[in-house]
């Protein structure tokens, strides 16, 4: 795999990652890079750590398959600074017709990975049911109110950095869920250091716990691991749904509400809910683009 390719795979982690709800994780998994991820966070371990102490700076890049990683985060990097402005207004105001396009970009990913799961047995269709309720619940629950107190924001930032290697749910819709997403946000803004500091630091342990477990998984249950996170992704396709009446909101950054906790409609129930209009047609188009762009993707650069 040549670095190009892998920048070009952190381009499309990026952009995903651009739009709530939608997780990087997800390209990750369909561009065949998501297994050489978790192993390369898992990584940063004590001997990656003993290695810097000695002085070896080469041992320890190579031990985090430094190369990998560099190329990566180059063109996530790349891609947020370059699209955030663009996607950030097509979300604000034409928000139905991103969302068809999301939608069938992880329908045909969740239908390429349900290819790759092999020789399914009753264990991997129970793995796969549990993703999908797993991610159901998720997205539909209502919002929580987790204490903002330093044990909640460490809880906060322990969970929600989950989402940044688990296909479907993003980290900022996990923050939502459990109540946090404004207090995350005052804190960035007001520069809150001591808040921040402790969001890190349990973000920076739930990383290394987490990509442990699914590296463990993966080693030793791949299959059936495959199988819970392609659930995860078609149990989050409630949250791309382009036609959605909303039932809770959340103050933003700027104060504005933002939806929180929102039910999946059929277009004429979005219409007579909201008074606007479906765009059905242009819907299906966006969907079916985002479909053959998945299976492009996956073609060309999926297994190579």
């Amino acid at each position: 795999m040549t670095s190009l390719g892998i920048f070009l795979r952190g381009v499309l982690m990026g952009a995903a990652d651009i739009v709530p709800g939608v997780s990087g994780g997800t390209m990750a998994f369909i561009t065949g890079i998501y297994d050489r991820l978790v192993a390369s966070i898992r990584a940063f371990d004590l001997a990656c750590l003993r290695r810097v102490l000695r002085g070896d700076i080469a041992g320890a890049w190579q031990h985090v398959d430094g190369g990998f990683l560099l190329a990566l985060v180059a063109g996530i990097a790349t891609s947020v600074l370059s699209l955030a402005r663009a996607i950030s207004w097509v979300l604000e105001h034409h928000p139905v017709p991103l969302w068809a396009f999301f939608f069938g970009l992880i329908l045909a990913s969740a239908l390429v990975l349900l290819g790759e799961v092999q020789r399914w047995t009753f264990g991997r269709l129970c793995s796969l049911l549990l993703g999908t309720g797993i991610a159901l619940y998720i997205a539909l629950a209502p919002a929580a109110d987790l204490d903002v107190g330093y044990a909640g924001v460490f809880l906060a930032g322990f969970i929600a950095i989950c989402a940044m290697i688990l296909p479907g749910i993003s980290g900022s819709f996990i923050l939502v869920l459990l109540g946090m997403y404004s207090a995350v946000l005052t804190a960035l803004k007001s520069f809150d250091l001591v808040f921040i500091i402790v969001f890190a630091f349990g973000a920076g342990l739930g990383l290394m716990c987490f990509s442990r477990l699914l590296y463990f998984l993966l080693q030793r249950f791949h299959q059936a691991t495959m199988a819970l996170l392609t659930g995860f992704l078609f149990g989050s396709l409630t949250v791309v749904w382009p036609w959605k009446r909303v039932l809770d909101w959340v103050a933003g950054r700027n104060g504005e509400l933002k939806p929180v906790q929102q039910l999946p409609v059929t277009p004429a129930e979005f219409h007579a809910f909201t008074g606007q209009e479906p765009q059905l047609g242009l819907c299906i188009a966006l969907m079916l683009g985002g479909f053959l762009i998945v299976w492009f993707i996956h073609w060309r650069w999926g297994n190579s």
